[in-house]
This record gives structure tokens, sequence and C-alpha cells, in this order.
């Protein structure tokens, strides 16, 4: 007599794994939805009962107040919106600088570490030791109080060719004035620019199919500084050069680099090189000491090493950490408020929210842009880093 097939029972609703951690997620999702909802009233509660405005109205109000450095035209008659949108370029400007100049410092520092010479090994051993264990407020400080303020005055300017001048008040260069035909030399550096990617991706192409090199940097440069020259000897120059002259007790003209920028930029291009140095120096040591040898059995000089063989590869290391730094560099700008540049910390939560007393919405504002940034940052290193990563064939 034959047994009948067993039938297997599926698992009730609530004994299925997957159902039950879609609900305790949806409980979560509602605990975490009703708490930050009571928060939220409690304090509109509390506001309304003191008398205290809520909302964004107050953006479209007049400010007020001068800023002291400010990306496009800007006075204090302009709104609390404006002042946002100031604090904001600001912001971005000195972590672009930052990180591109750290960037630049830190890889040069790593790569010495490894150097053959004695003293460029220790000289760069020193610096990363040095500048990594004194807090940034502190060199902030140093280059604003003790470098930058020792210069001169403006009527004794240190000048290069009376065209570029330093001084206590800042650094004062010739600026470009844009007249008929310049739209031709925007578009020649935008051709360039992209012509530039597209000639690394066939030239890596090409190097992957044959195994032959182009030298992508040389080319890279001409494009970059040909077709813009080009441009403008076919328009005759449509800009107009602005250079600074001095009247009265200050510059007037050209294009100014405040004290207060440069200090801030000087200190996090410094600190933060410190660190990406060291991210730079463990990303070299990560690639195997056999690729070297390797690489030196077939003759090939150490700058070639360095440059197709090591670097590459160490880049899988450098760039997570890349990220890592290039984040806190852009949240630690806002120690700009220590010597008063305009950033959006200083010019929003400072002297915005001091004057109109709207706290939640400003701080809410000055969170989001600061999370919108810094992701920002996380999604271009996170495409960088899967574009280096290891691939198997």
């Amino acid at each position: 007599m034959s047994e009948k097939p067993q039938v297997k029972s599926s698992p009730s609703f609530f004994n299925n794994p997957r159902n039950r951690s879609i609900i305790y997620q949806l409980l979560l999702l509602f605990g975490l939805g009703y708490f930050f909802y009571s928060i939220i009233s409690n304090t509109l509660a509390n506001m309304e009962a003191r008398g205290i405005q809520s909302g964004y109205d107050f953006l479209f109000n007049t400010a007020g107040f001068d800023i002291l450095m400010s990306l496009i035209p800007y006075d204090a008659t302009n709104t609390y919106g404006r002042t946002f949108i100031v604090g904001l370029l600001n912001t971005v400007l000195v972590s672009i600088i930052g990180i591109i100049l750290s960037t630049i410092v830190g890889f040069i520092m790593g790569v010495a570490h490894f150097s053959h010479n004695l003293l460029i090994r220790k000289l760069a051993t020193a610096y990363v030791e040095t500048f990594r264990n004194i807090p940034l407020l502190l060199q902030i400080f140093f280059w604003y109080f003790a470098v930058l303020a020792a210069l001169p005055s403006a009527r004794q300017s240190m000048s290069l060719g009376e065209v570029i001048f330093l001084n206590v008040r800042g650094l004062y260069f010739p600026g470009l004035t844009p007249e008929g035909g310049a739209s031709v030399v925007y578009a020649a550096i935008a051709a360039a620019i992209i012509g530039i990617f597209v000639l690394k991706r066939w030239a890596k192409k090409r190097q992957d199919d044959t195994g032959q090199q182009f030298p992508v940097l040389w080319v890279s440069l001409g494009m970059l500084f040909g077709l813009p020259l080009l441009a403008l000897i076919v328009m005759g120059f449509p800009f107009a050069w602005d250079i600074p002259y001095l009247k009265g007790f200050n510059f007037r003209g050209g294009v100014t680099v405040i004290p207060e920028l440069m200090a801030l930029a000087l200190a996090l291009t410094v600190y933060t090189g410190a660190f990406i140095a060291e991210a730079v120096r463990a990303g070299i040591q990560a690639v195997p000491h056999g690729q070297t040898e390797a690489a030196r059995s077939i003759g090939l000089k150490e700058g070639k090493i360095m440059k197709l063989i090591i670097v590459p590869q160490a880049m899988r290391v450098i760039v997570p950490l890349l990220n890592s730094e290039y984040q806190s560099l852009v949240k630690n700008s806002t120690l700009a408020t220590a010597i008063g540049y305009p950033d959006l910390f200083t010019v929003f939560v400072g002297t915005t929210l001091n004057q109109t007393g709207q706290a939640i919405e400003i701080v809410f504002m000055t969170m989001a842009v600061y999370f919108v940034v810094n992701m920002t940052i996380s999604f271009l290193m996170n495409r960088l880093n899967s574009s280096v990563a290891l691939t198997e064939r």
C-alpha cells in the first residue's frame, strides 16, 4: 500500500520571516514618524504661545546688513534669501579651493614619503606629524593673525609687475571683463573639457586593446589651452583688462581675495593635506612589493613605475579615504566664523538668525545644505571608487 505524499504546509502569515521583517520595519517607521511629529508639534505650539513666528516668509524680508564678500551682486537692501545664497556660494568656493589644493599637497607629500632622498622623506614626515596634530582652529588663527596680519599696509603693498598686489587687506590681481564674442571663448573652453573626457576614454580603450599608451596629459593640456587661445585670436581677444589701482587707502578694480578667505583656505589645505598624505602613503604601501620589483625587472624607470603600476593600484585604497577627508573639509569650513569669513554658517546661522530669531527654519536649511553637499561628494567619490576598483576578467 503506497503512502500518500506529504504536502508541505506553508507557514502562517505571522510566522513568515519576510512578513515579520516588513511589519517590524513599518512599526519602526511609524514610531519614528510619531516621535518627530510630536517634537515638531510641541515646538510649534510653544513658539506660538510665546509669540514667536514660524515659517519661511522671513526670507523675503530686507536683510539690512552688508556682507564682506559676495560672488553675486549684494547690498544691504537685499533679502535674507539672498544672504542664504551668498553664504552658500562662499562655502562652496572655499570647499572647492580646499579640496583641490589639499589633494595636490597630500599626494605630493604622500609620494615624497617614499623618496630615496633622506631630506625630502624627513620633510614629508615632519609635515604630516606636525600639521595633523595641531587643531585646525589654531592653524586658522596662525595664518590669519600671525601671517596675513603681519603684511604691509595698502600703500606699502608687495607687488609683482605693478599688476598683482598683496597687503594686509588682501590679494589683488587683474580681472577680465567680457565683451562681445566672449561666449565663443567660453564655448571653446567647454568643448576642450568635453574633448579631454572623450580622449581619456578613447586612450584607455586603446591601451586595453593594444597595450599602447597615448600621451593623454600633453594632448589634454594642448586642448585645454589651445582651443581657447585659438578662439581668443579669432575673436580678437573679446575681454578688457581690469587692473587694480590704489585709490586713497585701498585698491580699486581687479579681483580681490580677502585675507579671511586666504587664511581659511590655507588652513584647510595644510590640515587636510596632512591626512590625505597619510591616505596616499597607506595606499602605496598596500600595493604588493613584488609589483615594484617586477616593473624594475623589465627596465621601467621609477617615475613610470609610480605612475603606471603603483598609483593605479593604490587608488582603490586611497579613494574611500579621500571621500571621508573631503566631507570633513566641508564640515570644518564652518570654523570660518572664528575669523569672520562670510560662509553659510557665519552669514545665515550667525547674523540672519540673530536678527530674525527663526532658529528652527535657519538651522534646518543650513543642515540640509551641508547634508546635500556631503551626499553629492559621497556620490561622486563612490562613482570614482567603482571605476578604480579591481575587476576580474
